[in-house]
């Protein structure tokens, strides 16, 4: 029969075995999630090829995370692991329109579907950035186009309906979407107003010179 000293060496070398994975595996999710974040920066410079090496890196810290999930998932799942589940979908969706023009899915990044979508929903700020970049450029048109896929990310939200309340969080991003939207309808309406009105003086600015230069006729 143990003693009540061993049974007690026992459970405190087991809580100190579980301490010790809470720590490393909360730094693999704080690591995860800053890899995605900066292959997001990474894409905004355009750098796509070291956007690509960081969320392979970021893949690598949730692949590690989801099999040790499976030994303690009392360790493992929470608040920090869906964060950088997010992130993670976040820098996919956003590298992936990017490059192909398609939206990745849950099971091709192996993320739970509540992540995915949360994500998906951070996407929209990042095109909001993207088209103040494109306006600041003068490519009116690639804002435009920013705009459309804001605005279709947008309503495929909304076309949850009922499943809000199975993704906590999600209204309240969705209620910042609309204002990122909005304001960025706003911000290329005035662009193309005022890229419009420019065009429209560059037009009679020739006419305008051709009148000035036109020699008078001296009366005799």
């Amino acid at each position: 029969m143990s003693s009540l000293e061993t049974v007690i060496q026992q459970v405190k070398t087991e809580l100190m075995q579980k301490n010790q994975i809470r720590e490393d595996t909360h730094e693999s999710m704080r690591k995860a999630t800053s890899l995605s974040k900066q292959a997001i920066l990474l894409i905004h410079q355009k750098r796509f090829d070291d956007a690509e090496k960081m969320v392979a890196n970021a893949k690598e810290k949730i692949l590690s995370l989801q099999e040790l999930a499976k030994q303690y998932p009392e360790i493992i799942y929470g608040g920090m692991l869906s964060a950088a589940f997010q992130e993670y979908s976040e820098a996919n969706i956003f590298l992936m329109l990017i490059k192909e023009e398609r939206f990745v899915t849950p099971t091709e990044i192996d993320v739970p579907s509540v992540d995915y979508v949360l994500g998906l929903a951070d996407v929209i700020g990042e095109y909001r950035r993207l088209a103040l970049d494109n306006l600041r450029e003068g490519e009116v048109k690639k804002g435009e186009k920013c705009l459309e896929i804001m605005d279709q990310i947008f309503i495929q939200l909304l076309a949850l309906d009922e499943a809000y309340m199975l993704v906590p969080g999600l209204r309240h991003k969705s209620d910042i979407s609309r204002r990122i939207i909005e304001s960025t309808r706003g911000d290329i309406t005035l662009e193309v107003r005022r890229k419009s009105l420019e065009d429209e003086l560059k037009r009679f600015d020739p006419v305008k010179r051709a009148i000035k230069r036109k020699p008078r006729k001296v009366k005799t």
